[in-house]
């Protein structure tokens, strides 16, 4: 079992957008175990200078702190939000974190997943986490679509950790010159072909 806990940057920030503030509850309930810390970047974060630094410098610290995960803020199509990065934001964080990677070794980020975060895909059809994940609401009846995200998001300003972590498979080249990707696609196609000839051979017998 892997224990992943969301933590939204450093103490203030945290503790203001998660009202009522949880960050020493966080701190005192997390020894003697070993979690996996799991955070997204957003527009006031990456305002000031040398936060990431710190804050990576803070949970790598910890004797708890196996890994640390580190996602971008998602925002949904036509939203204006303080949280959203613009683009000069977004090429910032992916260079900065290309850089930390090699600072922090709890920071895991693979070269390939930050190559996706600097150009995700472009649309579910083309997000193989969103073509792969099925997605419930608390409620366990309600679907969540696109992807977890839901509503409409922005695929091209996506920073889900899990779609570029799949991604970044897909655009591997097995032996040097076949992308995963085909494969990947072509095993959907005919799962796809195989479900269709199925309730016509049922039918028929």
């Amino acid at each position: 079992m892997s224990i992943v806990v969301s933590i939204d940057g450093l103490q203030p920030e945290h503790d203001a957008r998660r009202t009522p503030a949880t960050y020493d509850r966080i701190l005192k309930h997390i020894v003697g175990h070993s979690i996996t810390v799991h955070c997204t970047v957003t527009r006031q974060q990456v305002n000031r200078d040398g936060y990431i630094d710190e804050f990576l410098q803070f949970w790598s610290a910890r004797p708890e702190v196996e890994k640390i995960w580190v996602s971008l803020y998602t925002p949904q199509i036509g939203e204006v939000s303080e949280e959203r990065l613009r683009p000069v934001d977004r090429e910032r964080v992916v260079s900065d974190l290309r850089a930390l990677r090699l600072k922090y070794r709890k920071l895991n980020l693979p070269s390939g997943l930050l190559d996706v975060y600097a150009e995700p895909p472009q649309s579910p059809d083309e997000c193989v986490f969103a073509r792969t994940t099925t997605t419930i609401s608390a409620d366990l009846t309600t679907r969540i679509t696109p992807c977890q995200f839901g509503g409409a998001p922005d695929c091209s300003n996506c920073g889900c950790m899990a779609s570029a972590g799949l991604a970044a498979v897909a655009r591997h080249h097995l032996f040097g010159f076949i992308p995963i990707g085909h494969i990947f696609n072509g095993s959907l196609k005919l799962g796809a072909r195989v479900r269709r000839l199925r309730p016509a051979e049922e039918h028929a017998a």
